[in-house]
């Protein structure tokens, strides 16, 4: 049984903190490896909410073991295992807190960059074309719609921000920070793993319009995915049976959340307002959702 109590912060005397995210909660467990623990926290346009969605720790955990392990032949990861009674006893003895929502990975050294994949027209990217008929320096076609799909993906590198905003940058900037064969590497893999992943959930019935991932490098040099792979926290889903270009789609992810945000009279900067009950609940339900239409299983 996973804990139903929804999970805010983590904390452990006999556990080391590493670093406490905007959702994660991650902790060294010895030199080549560390657990992530993935609470109930939501964070949107950057801030992190002071209300937390039941059961979201749960899906984001278990959505990602699923695309790590689909997406293995496209590039490694970092996942050791998601089965508490397989890892040390130093985790195994909290397994009532940390069942169902922690991951035990392998130590990597993260790239300081977002690997952002478009394959259609929405968000921030559907702002800037109205604007400049650009989406992050990739100039597209004329009279496009809001949500329609892009002639192909366009790989779209942002700065990380433990706090505030991450920023887009162009590739040749990603370039300037990592060098041009990472940058080549990590592009070309984002998009392999995007167009995998998104022909993968076109025969479950949804669309997944964008995603970010993150990526490393282990001791032996070798790249691997990193922190969370397509979950809705990560990515757009769309039901693809409703989906007509020229309006905001319906979506199985935190979207629903920054849709009720943009309704308040709220300047986007802590502290960011709690969400009402009926928010939650169908924040949570989108999420199970998404999980269930994906893998066609239920986390019930």
């Amino acid at each position: 049984m996973t804990s139903t109590a929804p999970i805010l912060e983590t904390s452990f005397s006999d556990l080391s903190l590493v670093r406490r995210g905007k959702v994660r909660d991650v902790y060294s467990i010895d030199d080549d490896h560390l657990l992530i623990v993935a609470t109930d926290r939501i964070s949107a346009f950057d801030c992190v909410l002071p209300t937390p969605i039941p059961r979201k720790g749960e899906v984001l955990t278990a959505l990602s073991r699923f695309w790590f392990e689909k997406l293995k032949p496209v590039c490694h990861n970092h996942l050791v295992t998601t089965c508490i009674e397989s890892m040390p006893d130093s985790v195994r003895r909290h397994a009532e807190s940390l069942r169902g929502r922690s991951m035990l990975v392998r130590r990597a050294t993260v790239f300081p960059v977002e690997c952002v994949v478009r394959g259609y027209l929405a968000g921030s990217g559907w702002k800037d074309y109205k604007r400049t008929g650009e989406v992050c320096g990739h100039l597209l076609p004329p009279n496009l719609r809001e949500a329609e799909e892009l002639p192909s993906p366009i790989f779209t590198p942002a700065t990380k921000a433990e706090e505030g905003h991450d920023e887009n940058i162009s590739c040749s900037r990603m370039s300037e920070i990592l060098g041009d064969e990472a940058t080549n590497a990590l592009r070309e893999t984002s998009i392999k793993l995007y167009s995998e992943a998104r022909d993968y959930a076109r025969t479950r019935g949804l669309i997944i319009a964008d995603t970010k991932f993150e990526f490393g490098i282990d001791a032996s040099g070798r790249i691997l995915l990193v922190d969370e792979a397509l979950t809705p926290d990560s990515s757009r889903f769309w039901p693809a049976d409703s989906y007509a270009p020229g309006h905001t789609q319906t979506s199985f992810d935190k979207q629903f959340v920054r849709d009720y945000l943009e309704t308040l009279d709220w300047d986007k900067r802590p502290p960011a307002p709690p969400l009402p009950p009926e928010v939650v609940e169908a924040t949570t339900a989108r999420y199970l959702q998404a999980y269930s239409l994906l893998t066609g299983e239920s986390l019930d």
